[in-house]
């Protein structure tokens, strides 16, 4: 009976495979590691990749030495010289939206004008109440659904523009620019 126990302990069971003859785990953990390797390093040319585009406050910096004089400090008029056309700032609006389901709403906005370079500036000056009640008149009769997508902001530019080129004489509004939008 010892020699049963001892041959049954030198015999390694026939059913249990060693680690060391199985290829298939040796293939899985290279595969593994090659994909690691390879998904670090897109990382790290991604990483690359944004470190060397310019941030925000390194394009307005750049931009404000372009406008700012040797003096160093920025001479901001009423009427900017833009390449085709003149900026004419508007006061801020404050102005009601359309009643929609809910509470009222409002709508506060601040806008340049870009005027072609044949508009008179004393024209802008004198229509300047027209101007101003042509926008907040579009803007009473936009529903806040319609100004909270960028196409609705989009459609909401050229409403303003046809409005204020409808009763201008000298010249007419290329562009119209948001310098703040924010519904309420």
């Amino acid at each position: 009976m010892a020699e049963e126990n001892e041959q049954m302990e030198v015999q390694p069971p026939a059913n249990k495979v060693s680690s060391a003859k199985n290829p298939l785990l040796t293939i899985l953990v290279v595969a593994n590691t090659a994909v690691m390797v390879a998904v670090a390093y897109f990382q790290f040319m991604s990483h690359q990749k944004l470190a060397e585009t310019p941030s925000i406050s390194d394009v307005v910096k750049a931009e404000m030495k372009k406008i700012t004089g040797e003096d160093g400090e920025i001479q901001i008029t009423g009427e900017a010289q833009v390449d085709d056309g003149k900026l004419f700032p508007l006061d801020g609006f404050t102005a009601n939206l359309a009643q929609g389901d809910g509470p009222r709403r409002f709508v506060r906005l601040n806008t340049v004008l870009k005027f072609s370079k044949e508009s008179n500036e004393e024209e802008f000056k004198r229509r300047k109440a027209q101007i101003r009640d042509s926008v907040i008149t579009t803007l009473n009769g936009k529903r806040p659904e319609d100004l909270l997508s960028v196409q609705g902001k989009n459609f909401l530019k050229e409403e303003i523009k046809a409005a204020i080129n409808a009763f201008l004489v000298d010249g007419h509004v290329i562009d119209v620019f948001y310098v703040s939008f924010q519904i309420n």
